[in-house]
């Protein structure tokens, strides 16, 4: 008798208690963090990009600023190729734009041609941007540093809906606040970009689950 004691303790926390964990935590609402607005009513990336071909709405987009010089620019995409892109290449509405001056073209086909060589392009958008254009949307985004020579060493991410997101309770920032995150720490790019990219994917599935949700429970009372 004492034997079975023990096994179906064994059991109990082997199996069972994680279940039970799993169904409190699923069936819940708003069990999770949710990765805070920073800035509202950016400009769209059509309202700059002549071919409008590229748009924010709907689509989860990590934005960069290649800038005038496209050399120290190259090693960040590198990174956020290696440590981003590839991790969420397959995730829908995913899409990495890289604004850069429309004089720069040359120089930036062959920079894709490098990012091309390790990775399926399918999700990149290269976006031309007249000079005084690229001010106008990066201002836009309401961040706390200014753009370098019309580039920004930051990728930043926008949700579906056109909004900034980022962090309000950042360690490493002094006031806590995170816009954009470093592409030439690929630790930060791992632990933190990375991270926050899944936590906004998770909300959209989290919502999407109980709009689902209400909607059997409307159709099982008969409204």
């Amino acid at each position: 008798m004492k034997f079975l004691t023990k096994k179906r303790v064994v059991l109990f926390l082997l199996f069972i208690f994680p279940l039970i964990c799993f169904l409190i935590l699923s069936t819940g609402k708003n069990n999770f963090t949710k990765l805070p607005i920073l800035t509202q009513n950016i400009i769209d990336i059509t309202e700059i990009d002549s071919s409008k071909t590229v748009t924010l709405k709907d689509n989860v987009s990590v934005v960069c600023f290649i800038g005038d010089d496209v050399a120290i620019s190259k090693s960040r995409l590198l990174n956020l190729n290696e440590k981003i892109y590839k991790k969420f290449i397959d995730f829908k509405k995913f899409q990495i734009i890289a604004i850069y001056p429309s004089e720069k073209e040359v120089v930036v086909a062959e920079l894709k041609k490098q990012i091309a060589a390790f990775t399926d392009m399918k999700n990149w958008k290269f976006i031309p941007v007249q000079k005084e254009l690229i001010p106008v949307f990066y201002e836009s985004l309401s961040v706390n540093e200014p753009l370098q020579k019309y580039g920004s060493s930051k990728a930043f991410i926008i949700d579906k809906d056109g909004y900034l997101r980022g962090r309000t309770d950042d360690k490493d920032a002094i006031d806590g606040l995170l816009y954009g995150y470093n592409m030439d720490a690929v630790a930060e790019l791992k632990d933190k970009l990375k991270d926050d990219i899944n936590v906004l994917y998770y909300e959209y599935y989290a919502a999407f689950k109980d709009k689902n949700k209400n909607k059997a429970d409307r159709k099982e009372v008969g409204l």
